[in-house]
């Protein structure tokens, strides 16, 4: 009831804004120019948008987006831009140069994982020789938290474009309710599960685990691209062995070295796990989107804890 509250008073707002501003209540004929930083935020663009805006993402398909910067190219782009879309939380590590270069009168920046990042990682946590002092930024792995973050786009985009309020919020309330059944398809998924523990590669998955009781057990640190010690490679074969761990999960857009040695040293099978930081050019075309992938990953999920 306080989410509907929220949009319903968000649509008032727009629209008494619009019935000032545009009188013949079809907003920008041209729709609104949007940039995203990486394919999450621009796939939530998208949906919350729809046909009213026009959405890039910054990051090329393919492309790990934790390294990626933006080019000279890319900062022209920007100025024509009405809003530009980012996550925050340090996934976008380039964010702070592009917003100091933004004029008073340029884009709407709009973070949408403010008040989302919670989980930072202690001087006691088990993974501090490759993590500590970092913040997780991938929050939309819980779908509650991608919610929250379409939310922040749909009151972007209804200050940005107030005449197109309404399509807004009836985009944003068909993507909500499919993130409801989303959420609801991980908690039954939950009472089948026979263990609780992840192997992953990229220590990327902590909304997600804290979301529906799963502990990961990072091979890597937060960045994709970062070597684990021989320790720790010596640390995760041991548990692999010692708790007969069948799976480590893998992404396609980062490295897989560690993780294949580990697994022809404990004869553990690699399956994908994609924490949505980009899609494939094949992916695209296939027509995956987050809500695809997420069920995706689920499936991989029960054919490891299952």
């Amino acid at each position: 009831m306080k989410k509907i509250f929220i949009v319903i008073l968000c649509l008032m707002l727009c629209l008494t804004v619009a019935s000032c501003l545009d009188t013949t209540g079809q907003g920008d004929q041209e729709g609104l120019k949007v940039y995203a930083s990486f394919y999450t935020m621009y796939d939530f663009a998208c949906k919350i948008g729809g046909d009213a805006v026009t959405v890039a993402n910054l990051v090329p398909a393919g492309m790990e987006p934790h390294s990626w910067e933006p080019s000279t190219g890319d900062m022209v782009k920007l100025r024509s831009a009405d809003v530009l879309i980012y996550n925050g939380g340090g996934m976008e590590s380039w964010i702070g140069r592009v917003l100091d270069s933004n004029p008073e009168d340029g884009f709407l920046a709009v973070e949408t994982a403010r008040d989302l990042i919670i989980y930072e990682f202690e001087e006691d946590h088990d993974h501090d020789s490759h993590g500590h002092g970092d913040f997780d930024p991938h929050v939309w792995l819980n779908p509650s938290n991608a919610k929250r973050q379409a939310e922040v786009i749909l009151e972007a985009f209804c200050q940005a474009d107030p005449g197109n309020a309404q399509l807004y919020g009836e985009n944003y309330n068909s993507f909500s309710q499919e993130l409801d059944q989303l959420d609801n398809a991980y908690r039954e998924a939950m009472s089948s599960f026979t263990r609780n523990e992840i192997v992953v590669a990229h220590e990327a998955y902590g909304y997600l685990c804290d979301a529906y009781g799963l502990t990961q057990i990072a091979i890597e640190g937060l960045s994709a691209d970062s070597e684990p010690s021989p320790a720790r490679m010596t640390e995760i074969i041991d548990f692999i062995n010692e708790n007969k761990i069948e799976y480590i999960f893998v992404e396609e857009l980062a490295s897989t070295k560690a993780a294949e040695r580990i697994a022809s040293e404990t004869g553990a099978v690699l399956l994908p796990l994609n924490p949505l930081e980009g899609l494939t050019d094949e992916e695209l075309s296939g027509g995956e989107d987050y809500l695809s992938v997420m069920y995706k990953n689920l499936e991989m999920l029960k054919e490891a804890l299952a």
